[in-house]
């Protein structure tokens, strides 16, 4: 019942849990006190009740009483108080540690979830998590206890009673794990299809615009509308589950409770049991059923937890990129003979061996699914060779350190973030006492200084997913960052991607000007804008056919010169169609 993974998650803060179990235990000593006291005087008054007592025998139990009620409320309110601040260390650690693992593994998938998943893992599932912690585990070790202790001090009053006590207790864990295979199994399906709705729902709002488009926003609602429906299934499932199982032990617990209260009426009808005493096994014998009662509610609660729970733990467990400590001293990169497999049966580079120098502009082309995003990966770190190296002036890309690396590392790509903050702050993110000048050269540069400036200047507000600029002026943006950035190698993966001409041009231009003091590697579908590159790798299934310069590539006449001439005939007649 318990998971041992999740539980080293508390690292530190286990303590806190035995903290609350110990005050539980003592709240519960407190309860037994009060009662013996209330039988006390119950006792007193049997005894006196044929004359007038003297109040003073009265003050003992009363006194012994209104201790326990202090003691009880004491550690009421610090079993709250304890409960509340380990729920918060564990939240905001766990948070912190999942978000610390999501910067470690940089661009890297996170066992397969989408950005939706990572985002109720983090927050809903951390919540779910946060019950199993505060609130199961303590319940679980009170309620393992107490049945014992009360054993303990009943056994001495009427050992019989005690016995049928105790051996009622168990069926309440027995129902519970009857219960909890099936409730795995449910709340598995439950996080799944939550996460699954998640993942449609932000999918729907993302592409609502081309759902409209293609006319397709019916069929997506249909779908949706089956999503939650599933959803909706799946959680009735889960509240009948809960009912049953309450009722299960509802009927274990209380049954078992009035058993054990007619066998103390038996022994007091017998004469074998004082009244007082048999009043203090009545009031007690629910006491050994209610704290698993409460465990078996916190059961539900904590399998939530525990499907939340697996996935993080499944995140955290996620192996980090292997980083040195040495510093880059040469820019220049080689991809050394590498082999790499994404699932470790289709190799998707085959011996690829490549170089990029400290200078100039190399560029790597083919069709869709050749390997140029894989080497591109590769070369950012986000994935390391199966087989040979990248290498970094002759250095393994795992002796140098993460963050000298990408110091010297910018990347443009097709759908470089931009934030949702003003001009002037995305700047800020590469260089944080950048003055508002140098803003607007690098605007400049990339033909932005204009458009900025009519439209509210650098403190203008980028909204969210830069959907108030043109997909050719959020590249364009996002070149000008990286300018500022002056960093020693810059990837363009597809940075002229679905962009206006003029925004290509640009682009490209100011690629030119860089590869002349900068190692410039360019990914590109469209050739026409490699053909200026000092050296171009054709790429064909994971493998290198041909390198060179663009008139040594023509003049092999291989799949390269294919390609360009295709495409550059389908460029002439898409223009001679709209003359």
């Amino acid at each position: 019942m318990i998971d041992k993974n999740l539980l080293r998650l508390l690292g530190k803060n286990k303590k806190y849990i035995f903290y609350t179990v110990a005050l539980m235990i003592l709240g519960m000593a407190a309860s037994i006190t009060i009662t013996a006291s209330i039988c006390r005087a119950v006792c007193l008054i049997i005894h006196y009740k044929d004359h007038s007592p003297d109040m003073g025998v009265f003050l003992l139990p009363l006194v012994t009483a209104l201790l326990g009620i202090i003691v009880r409320y004491i550690s009421s309110r610090l079993v709250g108080n304890i409960k509340d601040m380990l729920g918060r260390r564990v939240k905001k650690e766990l948070r912190q540690r999942v978000y610390n693992k999501l910067l470690r593994l940089g661009a890297r998938s996170a066992d397969g979830m989408s950005m939706a998943g990572l985002t109720q893992v983090s927050v809903e599932g951390i919540e779910q998590l946060d019950l199993y912690y505060s609130s199961y585990l303590p319940q679980f070790f009170y309620a393992m206890l107490s049945p014992l202790i009360l054993f303990f001090i009943t056994v001495w009053i009427e050992w019989q009673v005690a016995v049928v006590l105790l051996l009622c207790v168990p069926l309440i864990p027995v129902s519970i794990i009857a219960v909890s295979r099936y409730a795995k199994k449910i709340f598995a399906k439950y996080w799944g299809k939550y996460t699954s709705m998640g993942d449609g729902f932000l999918d729907s709002v993302q592409g609502l615009k081309e759902l409209k488009i293609f006319k397709a926003d019916k069929a997506q609602h249909e779908k949706m509308n089956k999503a939650g429906e599933d959803f909706r299934r799946i959680t009735m499932k889960v509240l009948v589950m809960q009912l049953a199982s309450t009722t299960i032990m509802d009927l274990v617990a209380y049954g078992g409770a009035g058993l054990g209260i007619a066998v103390t009426i038996l022994s007091v009808v017998n004469g074998g049991l004082d009244l007082v005493a048999g009043l203090f096994l009545i009031l007690v014998a629910v006491d050994f059923f209610l704290p698993l009662r409460a465990f078996g509610s916190a059961f539900h609660i904590a399998m939530n937890g525990v499907s939340a729970g697996k996935k993080i733990l499944s995140l955290l467990k996620e192996p980090d990129p292997v980083w040195g400590t040495e510093t880059i001293t040469d820019t220049s990169i080689k991809l050394d003979n590498v082999t790499f497999s994404y699932d470790g049966k289709r190799n998707v580079l085959k011996n690829v061996t490549m170089e990029f120098p400290k200078t100039g502009m190399t560029a790597i082309v083919g069709e869709s699914g050749c390997g140029k995003s894989t080497v591109v990966n590769l070369l950012m770190g986000t994935q390391s060779p199966n087989k040979g190296k990248v290498l970094i002036g002759g250095k393994s890309r795992e002796q140098i350190s993460r963050k000298d690396f990408y110091s010297h590392l910018g990347v443009v790509g097709c759908n470089t973030y931009i934030f949702n903050e003003t001009i002037r702050e995305n700047f800020q993110l590469l260089k944080e006492n950048i003055t508002e000048d140098e803003i607007y050269k690098a605007l400049e540069k990339v033909h932005l200084d204009e458009f900025i400036r009519q439209s509210g200047g650098v403190d203008r507000v980028i909204t969210e997913d830069a959907s108030n600029l043109s997909g050719g002026q959020k590249q364009r943006l996002a070149l000008a960052v990286n300018l500022v950035a002056d960093k020693d190698i810059y990837i363009f993966d597809e940075a002229t991607s679905n962009i206006d001409i003029e925004s290509e041009a640009v682009i490209m231009e100011n690629i030119k000007a860089l590869s002349k003091t900068k190692s410039v590697i360019v990914i590109s579908h469209r050739l026409a804008n490699v053909v200026n590159s000092d050296r171009i790798y054709y790429m064909e299934k994971g493998e290198i056919l041909q390198t060179g310069t663009h008139d040594t590539l023509m003049k092999q006449k291989g799949g390269y010169e294919a390609l360009y001439t295709t495409q550059k005939k389908l460029e002439q007649g898409y223009r001679r169609e709209n003359q």
